[in-house]
């Protein structure tokens, strides 16, 4: 791979415009859904809001290097359907020619940086509705935590709103990833209780004046039938850090079969699996679809 990031930084000073090149003669997906009825995209979108542990390591997603290698190696998988992540990982897999006939979805907002006094105020800093457009991608994630007790949670739904209608204004998917959040030793704590995670889905799905084009992109919890039960948008069970794979294969296996669940959204414990076999778990995860 180190050859390759020697390509990609080479393109970047002597031709910048290969990355437009690259996006204009892109082959798109033709479904978001795969072969198997459902999506398995791979996330890699925390980087860019200083989210950079795995496990014990904290500085395991900050090597460029071994993060595109393992990117790509996943989305060589069969049954693998995209990608979700940041303006520049998406550029270095355009350049390295490995986003054919796969799904891309664009992060759009990561001002709220980990651990951060600001965390909650995540303002929108990464892709737009229009670029996302013209590079021919298929839509944009959103993350939006609701802290009811802090003051710059309204502007964070009405800058999500605005998202969400722009996206749908372009026939584009609106990613929406909600949490009902709150402060806990000066740190951005999200509630998984069944009852926040219900209660995030509502507000989220009544977010835009078009949802045509909104999907959810939520936690798997206790009480996934409740959770799913309280919309009708299409939704996507992220995976988050998994400290026991079991069971939490098991958990996306039983949600997955939920009339609302579209598929997988999943990143580090895709990427940076124990053992460090990254086929394997990306195979093991395509076989739960």
């Amino acid at each position: 791979m180190s050859e390759a990031v020697r390509r990609i930084v080479a393109a970047r000073v002597n031709d910048p415009g290969a990355i437009a090149a690259a996006a204009a003669h892109r082959v798109r997906a033709t479904s978001l859904l795969g072969e198997h009825g459902k999506a398995m995209i791979i996330a890699a979108d925390h980087p860019a809001r200083g989210a950079n542990g795995v496990g014990g390591d904290p500085n395991a997603m900050a090597d460029r290097c071994e993060l595109l290698d393992r990117l790509c190696t996943a989305l060589e998988r069969p049954g693998v359907t995209g990608v979700l992540a940041t303006a520049d990982i998406l550029e270095d897999l355009l350049l390295l020619g490995v986003l054919d006939g796969k799904s891309v979805f664009g992060s759009m907002n990561r001002a709220g940086l980990a651990g951060s006094v600001f965390e909650i105020d995540d303002r929108f800093t990464g892709y737009d509705a229009e670029t996302l457009a013209a590079m021919g991608f298929d839509g944009g994630k959103m993350l939006t935590r609701i802290a009811l007790g802090d003051p710059a949670t309204p502007s964070v739904l009405e800058n999500t709103a605005h998202a969400v209608d722009e996206l749908n204004d372009r026939r584009l998917i609106a990613m929406v990833e909600p949490f009902l959040s709150y402060w806990q030793d000066g740190k951005i704590r999200n509630d998984l209780s069944t009852d926040s995670v219900v209660a995030s889905v509502t507000i989220a799905s009544g977010l835009g004046r078009r949802t045509a084009y909104t999907w959810l992109k939520l936690p798997v919890v206790d009480g996934m039938e409740r959770v799913l039960a309280a919309s009708t948008l299409p939704a996507l069970l992220l995976g988050g850090e998994v400290k026991d794979a079991g069971a939490a294969f098991a958990s996306w296996g039983r949600a997955l079969k939920l009339p609302t669940a579209q598929g997988l959204v999943v990143g580090r414990s895709l990427l940076y699996p124990a053992g460090g076999d990254v086929a394997g778990a990306v195979d093991k995860a395509v076989s739960l679809l």
